[in-house]
């Protein structure tokens, strides 16, 4: 039987474990992009989280994981479902719809400067002036990013994401248990929310079954999202907090690079700008030196 928390750290990350998970994650928003050619956002979306989710849920069969008992953390896996999976999947996937991926990428991992000040106010993590300055330069790209694609666009879907996820992040704190029930639940749960919200405004799943959409969806689910956050939180177990959470900012970078080589998407000066400066504020806030609460991104 597994154990309810973490023990204590006895290792580095491995690189190459870490270089994989990010690069899944970064991959996620190219395979969003050529999903989205074959099923409208939410379907897609939810099929995503369901077929992560059953993955993860097998997986906690097979290792015998205690399920979580009691109201409390139940309540807190539903609220997480919705949050971190409901509104950041379903934003995410929206965000890409006349988009560039490389710049949604940015955007949607931009938690580790969103989860700055809640730190701060919920769990009295000191700020220091360094990391100020990296929440300036981090919003500077952001805005970078954001204005030249206008008000009410991908950019601010892909932000709403971010803070999607940041808010899973905190809440996923207060959960006591096991957390690989958990993300196998959060995911069941978020997913059937994005299903029912499919129905009401898509309505019957138009999803064109070709072999690029298989390909796509499976490797999405199981690939992006399930065996990287089961990789994650392999990797957290054993492993210093900070130095796992140090890794997350290759999440834009892979994603830039395969937008660019993928599929050939140009940047503009401002764009540039901006993901360079939100990746440097990432760089700036990831150093050695404060405390860090851990998140997955996309």
């Amino acid at each position: 039987m597994t154990t309810s928390g973490p023990p204590a750290p006895v290792r580095r990350p491995k690189p190459l474990r870490m270089l994989w998970i990010t690069f899944a994650w970064g991959s996620c928003f190219l395979a969003i992009d050529l999903g989205l050619k074959d099923a409208p956002v939410l379907w897609f979306a939810a099929l995503r989280a369901l077929i992560a989710g059953g993955a993860l849920l097998a997986v906690t069969r097979v290792r015998g994981a205690p399920m979580p008992i009691g109201l409390r953390p139940w309540v807190l896996i539903t609220v997480m479902g919705v949050v971190n999976v409901s509104v950041a999947f379903g934003a995410m996937f929206a965000g890409l719809v006349g988009f560039s991926t490389g710049a949604a990428s940015v955007l949607a991992n931009a938690q580790p400067l969103l989860i700055v000040l809640p730190a701060w106010w919920i769990y009295k993590e000191n700020i220091s002036p360094r990391t100020l300055a990296a929440m300036g330069i981090g919003i500077a790209g952001l805005l970078a990013v954001a204005v030249p694609s206008g008000a009410g666009t991908g950019a601010w879907l892909s932000l709403t994401a971010a803070l999607a996820i940041t808010a899973g992040t905190l809440i996923s704190r207060q959960v006591k248990t096991d957390m690989l029930p958990v993300i196998a639940w959060h995911f069941l749960v978020g997913g059937a929310v994005l299903a029912l919200a499919a129905v009401l405004v898509e309505g019957p799943p138009a999803i064109s079954w070709t072999a690029r959409f298989v390909g796509v969806l499976l490797y999405l689910s199981l690939v992006g999202t399930a065996a990287a956050f089961l990789g994650w939180f392999t990797e957290v177990r054993h492993c210093r907090l900070d130095a796992v959470s140090a890794w997350t900012f290759l999440v834009p970078v892979f994603g830039i690079l395969l937008s660019i080589f993928a599929r050939g998407e140009r940047q503009t000066f401002w764009g540039i700008a901006g993901i360079a400066l939100v990746i440097v504020s990432m760089l700036v806030l990831e150093l050695p030196g404060r405390k860090r609460i851990v998140q997955a991104p996309g």
